[in-house]
């Protein structure tokens, strides 16, 4: 499974970003796609979870200015963030898991950011 994420740059707060992650190689098996950041001097992050078919989640603190989806036909996971601030400024990866997995099982792995699969990350600066 290779993951290569795209549209990461720089922005101003208040602006918005969409980032894309394109799945490839054997990866139609790899129902459990997930976001994750990570910032200097911090410990990365999970944004935001897809388990395909059945749900995705992002944490309290993100949902009310993030947003995942899911292009099946396209492979590609996408995350669109608005009213970005200066607190989301990092390197943000995507990640797979290679499966079927369960539904749980995709939230779990995403709680611990346990992930078999990652991409390059692309930079996010808010300034």
């Amino acid at each position: 499974v290779q993951l290569v994420e795209s549209g990461g740059g720089s922005v101003q707060p208040g602006g918005s970003l969409t980032l894309s992650c394109k799945a490839s190689g054997d990866s139609y098996s790899a129902n459990c796609r997930a976001w994750f950041r990570q910032a200097p001097g911090k410990e990365r992050e999970g944004v935001a979870v897809v388990a395909i078919g059945e749900w995705k989640y992002v944490p309290d603190s993100l949902k009310d200015r993030f947003t995942v989806s899911q292009d099946n036909g396209k492979n590609i996971t996408y995350l669109q963030m608005n009213k970005l601030n200066s607190e989301d400024t990092a390197m943000y990866y995507c990640a797979a898991i290679k499966g079927p997995i369960t539904g749980g099982r995709c939230l779990v792995a995403f709680r611990e950011g346990d992930f078999g699969y990652w991409g390059q990350g692309t930079q996010v600066t808010v300034s």
